[in-house]
């Protein structure tokens, strides 16, 4: 029998959790897309390449379904069905407005439920076509956080629907899932996941999903469990690339790995010969990082051993601490956020930790396997409160010491 996992809705970022193995059916029901970034669709084009059945149903389920089945992921239910149709468009249709904390309880009613409510009142005689019409407007016109139950009492008494209101209490005291369109498309979407082995039609040939925004997605939520410590391997690439003194020679032999190896499936050769035939010169006049740039792919194992291979278990500790004087900082000061550090801050603290003159920045950021200083300075400032920390302790203790003498 298929086991069955119950996980929170989906966001951005939950595809790239390696418990998401070929060849297993995901099915997407609830997700985020006000308070924290949306599950992109090219994250379900990249599962579906690998072979992962996605079905989708009820609330942004129905609507990637709608908006993907034509690349390969399955749709059911009433709600996939209304969108496909075109007989509603908005992601509106089936937000609600949850309630804070981890039960993500539903405070609002989504629109698709109050249509279904309204059709089954049509249908009992309690409403007519016209009103039932006029009530679906109003009930639209309310923005999707504020259609609570007080707000559809109020527009049914201003409609004087007031019967229909009262219908509706008499059947959810019966069943309190009455009306509940989103779950019953939701049961339907699991129950056809657990009835397998019907496969889904799989990713259209030739649809594109491994694009630049993909990888960089890829790289961010890339993480390994290192000496017990769950970390970031962007995280992990940075802090090398920054604090390390000798990383422009492991970046160097990177590109020269890159030019032996190339991945196109050309002739490899030494990075210096590369270069040579590049500029017609012997040695070349231009340095090598400042000519190629790959992107990196943190996703591929024996890049990440390259990159790392000077890490040192203390640098994973010393990103774990920073990691955490970056969340303390969060909690502690309002408004506090990596980003919203002061760029020229950054500049100088890197232009002393790199023992760098000014007019040579950009060229020691490229030297170090960044695309540019200011990707350097971006990733110099998830280490910013760290650092702050350390050496405010480093001066404490300069203190003590010097008192003691």
């Amino acid at each position: 029998m298929p086991s069955l996992r119950i996980l929170p809705p989906v966001r951005h970022g939950d595809f790239f959790d390696p418990a998401v193995a070929d060849g297993d059916t995901v099915v997407i029901l609830d997700g985020v897309y006000h308070q924290a970034p949306a599950l992109r669709h090219k994250e379900i084009l990249a599962a579906l390449h690998r072979g992962v059945r996605v079905i989708g149903a009820a609330s942004i389920g129905a609507l990637r379904a709608a908006e993907l089945h034509d690349f390969g992921m399955l749709g059911v239910g009433a709600i996939f069905a209304a969108y496909v149709n075109g007989d509603i468009d908005g992601d509106d249709e089936v937000a609600v407005g949850e309630e804070p904390g981890h039960d993500s309880r539903a405070l609002t009613w989504p629109m698709v439920n109050l249509r279904h409510v309204l059709e089954l009142a049509e249908h009992e005689g309690l409403v007519t076509g016209e009103g039932a019409k006029a009530l679906r407007d109003a009930f639209r016109a309310i923005y999707y956080p504020q259609r609570t139950a007080a707000a559809v009492r109020a527009v049914c008494r201003r409609h004087g629907a007031q019967g229909v209101m009262a219908w509706l209490d008499e059947q959810r005291r019966a069943d309190r899932h009455f009306g509940d369109l989103k779950r019953l498309d939701a049961l339907e979407a699991v129950q056809a996941a657990l009835d397998g082995p019907v496969p889904g039609p799989g990713l259209r040939p030739g649809t594109p999903w491994n694009t630049a925004y993909y990888r960089r997605w890829a790289n961010f939520f890339a993480t390994e469990q290192a000496d017990g410590l769950k970390l970031a391997t962007a995280r992990r690439f940075a802090y090398q690339q920054i604090f390390d003194p000798q990383f422009p020679a492991v970046w160097r032999a990177h590109l020269d790995h890159l030019s032996r190896h190339p991945g196109d499936g050309s002739d490899g050769m030494p990075l210096a010969e590369r270069m040579a035939r590049l500029t017609g010169e012997r040695p070349s006049p231009l340095s090598m990082h400042a000519v190629f740039r790959p992107s990196t792919d943190l996703r591929d194992a024996d890049t990440v051993a390259r990159l790392l291979a000077g890490e040192t278990a203390a640098d994973r500790v010393a990103i774990a601490r920073y990691e955490t004087c970056t969340e303390q900082a969060r909690r502690s000061t309002p408004g506090f956020w990596p980003d919203a550090i002061n760029d020229d801050v950054t500049h100088r603290t890197l232009l002393r930790l790199w023992r760098c003159e000014p007019g040579r920045f950009e060229d020691e950021a490229v030297a170090r396997g960044f695309g540019s200083s200011a990707h350097a300075i971006e990733d110099m400032k998830h280490f910013m409160a760290g650092l702050l920390h350390d050496q405010t302790q480093a001066a404490t203790r300069r203190e003590l010491v010097t008192d003691a003498m």
